[in-house]
């Protein structure tokens, strides 16, 4: 295993552990308000600070992207420029879901060497489930490799999706509303590192999503692609880490779905 995603897994299992221990307790954790429908806890930020705190002793020439507390350049690094190191961590995918003590929330963490996304975990603490992947050298979980499901038909997929609008907001999930029809059955668990990590594994055989910060992407599309998935933005590029915008599939469902999108 190669010595990054080592100490990768070693921050995302002493995550779990704080999140663990809050979740016996979630009246007395405190929730505030970053926006409409969109909340953080005092555990999200123990979380970050802690993953941080160990990858920035392993590493302290690395540059950090944290959802709560922004961007930390690394050491010397220019105004304006990009660390040739950097981690990308989301501390808490799916805080709404844990504040209501509803089980599907993860910890994201992701090393993006000059821009490519090398290294990535996803760690799911209440069901112990250890995502990880390294370029190059497969996707597992727990210690067992996993592949993206056989599907080929869009028509029989089980597709996940983060839409605009799905969660009851004012916007209208008017451009995938076509494509999320014509499949077998669409799952909006609230939870988008989960929604990827479960493409690669063959939980469902689609993923799509708009909207999106780099921390909700950058591990699981590595996920993904190391699981014999393919991803793009919505018009299949590689852009999705700034677009916001993303596909992600078994192979056959993923030029399907890029085929609704196009027509």
């Amino acid at each position: 295993m190669h010595p990054m995603l080592n100490t990768a897994i070693k921050a995302a299992r002493r995550a779990g552990t704080i999140i663990n221990r809050a979740s016996i307790d979630l009246e007395r954790v405190q929730v505030a308000r970053k926006g409409p429908k969109d909340y953080v806890t005092e555990v999200d930020r123990a979380v970050e600070e802690a993953v941080i705190d160990i990858l920035r002793t392993a590493y302290p020439d690395h540059g950090f992207l944290g959802e709560e507390s922004g961007e930390h350049p690394a050491p010397g690094q220019a105004a304006g420029g990009q660390a040739e190191y950097q981690w990308i961590i989301d501390p808490l995918d799916g805080t709404t879901n844990f504040i209501h003590g509803f089980p599907i929330y993860a910890v994201s963490i992701a090393l993006a060497h000059r821009g490519q996304i090398t290294q990535a975990v996803i760690y799911d603490p209440s069901r112990n489930e250890m995502f990880t992947a390294s370029r190059g050298g497969g996707a597992f979980l727990n210690d067992r490799r996993i592949r993206v499901s056989g599907q080929i038909r869009f028509h029989d997929a089980l597709i996940g999706a983060h839409v605009p609008g799905s969660a009851g907001g004012t916007a209208a999930p008017s451009k995938f509303a076509g494509m999320l029809s014509e499949c077998a059955s669409v799952r909006r668990i609230g939870s988008t590192v989960l929604d990827l990590a479960y493409v690669a594994c063959g939980r469902v055989d689609g993923f799509c999503g708009m909207h999106l910060k780099p921390w909700d992407m950058a591990a699981g599309s590595l996920l993904v692609l190391e699981a014999g998935g393919l991803v793009s933005d919505l018009e299949g590029e590689q852009t999705w880490m700034k677009s916001g915008s993303v596909i992600a599939a078994t192979p056959k469902v993923f030029a399907q779905m890029l085929g609704h999108l196009q027509s």
